[in-house]
């Protein structure tokens, strides 16, 4: 079932977060980023930043009272911002992520607003075919990549983001 998250899972989405993007349980899953970044991807304090936010929403994907799958929706006036899809990593390709953007889309669509667009790291080609595969286009554009107090590159390379768009 997917809903919208609150306060009170919080701590369930910070676990689940840093579960599927970072450290040894994200390499069970192909999403991960354990092998070019070290540190936390989310706080729990940012994530309460992002849900208080009322441009922000969260989705959640639960099953059996627990949380398996989230994503940020960020509404930016003329488009809405696509972040952090996230799927545990033991329940990663069977279909979760898909109905997560699918949500994504009614989202959008209820909001009145033109596009989702997103960042990936450039890196990150089979992320990148993924979303290809789900209509999102690359724009061309690109972002430097932020790096927080927590964050350690482990690679010698320099990281960026492509901007990818999906017109609704």
């Amino acid at each position: 079932m997917i809903t919208i998250a609150t306060l009170e899972d919080i701590i369930s989405l910070e676990k689940l977060i840093n579960s599927a993007y970072r450290g040894e349980t994200s390499k069970k899953g192909w999403t991960t980023e354990a092998n070019l970044l070290e540190g936390k991807r989310i706080t729990v304090d940012e994530l309460t930043e992002i849900i208080e936010n009322k441009k922000n929403t969260i989705l959640k994907y639960t099953k059996n009272n627990q949380i398996i799958g989230s994503v940020l929706l960020a509404n930016e006036g003329n488009k809405l911002y696509l972040g952090m899809l996230t799927v545990s990593p033991e329940l990663q390709n069977s279909g979760i992520g898909k109905q997560l953007l699918h949500e994504a889309e009614v989202h959008v669509l209820a909001l009145g607003l033109p596009k989702i667009v997103m960042t990936v790291i450039s890196i990150r080609e089979e992320l990148i075919a993924w979303y290809k595969r789900h209509g999102f286009e690359d724009t061309g554009a690109r972002e430097p990549f932020p790096l927080n107090d927590a964050d350690t590159i482990i690679i010698n390379q320099p990281l960026e983001f492509i901007v990818m768009e999906k017109i609704i």
